[in-house]
């Protein structure tokens, strides 16, 4: 089954294509965080895809599933990546699958012993996150302020340590440290890879979905946990 995962919901800029019967998988990322130009996603998305399926040697029509992010995260970045999952599935006649970003952040720390928090800045000093343990989701989708955040880590911690991962974990650390009081001798701990893009996840995840049988509609598409600017003015 060949699947092409695209990975818009932040700043880091991913895909991912599974091909072949040895499923081979093929990934590209571009951190636009780190870029004076800011985000570039509807620029490049496509042409990231096109490199990978020409490296596997198939066409867009060998393709048999497309997946993206549902959510939460840039709105923009969500809609391009929709947008782009939608075209190639209505043009090709095939599934489109969308997954939780916060699931894909914390989907390769099912055996971290303590709480594992993915974090995306919200912005106006509050994060996108959740709290997993174990791969499970503890809490549902916060849009949060740190305070608030320390206050569900509290009331859920253990005492081995926490791990903060997503592109914005190293700022939720510093907010947290600075907000929240903690039950002692909790350790926070930070991926090194926190800011690596996601579509291998999402392919992951995406076909464990596709295998329930759990598809998206062509006229779906993210889910915000809060209004746009633009809606709320």
């Amino acid at each position: 089954m060949n699947i092409l995962a695209l990975d818009t919901a932040v700043s880091v800029l991913s895909t991912a294509l599974a091909s072949g019967p040895e499923r081979e998988i093929r990934y590209a990322e571009f951190d636009t965080g780190l870029n004076p130009r800011g985000l570039r996603h509807s620029e490049l998305l496509m042409d990231m895809a096109d490199a990978l399926l020409k490296s596997a040697g198939i066409g867009p029509a060998g393709l048999d599933m497309t997946a993206c992010m549902r959510g939460p995260g840039s709105f923009t970045g969500l809609r391009i990546g929709f947008a782009a999952a939608k075209g190639i599935a209505g043009a090709l006649g095939i599934p489109l699958v969308s997954v939780p970003s916060l699931d894909c952040m914390a989907a390769p720390f099912g055996a971290w012993p303590g709480l594992v928090i993915p974090a995306i800045d919200a912005r106006k000093g509050r994060f996108f996150t959740a709290i997993y343990r174990e791969g499970r989701q503890m809490t549902p989708p916060m849009d949060a302020e740190p305070a608030a955040i320390a206050a569900a880590i509290a009331a859920a911690a253990s005492p081995a340590p926490l791990l903060l991962t997503g592109p914005d974990a190293p700022a939720l650390m510093d907010a947290l440290k600075a907000a929240g009081e903690f039950p002692p001798g909790l350790e926070l701990c930070l991926d090194p890879h926190h800011r690596e893009g996601n579509a291998k996840n999402l392919l992951l995840l995406s076909e464990q979905l596709y295998i329930l049988g759990k598809l998206d509609a062509l006229d779906s598409g993210p889910e915000y946990l809060r209004k746009s600017d633009a809606e709320l003015s």
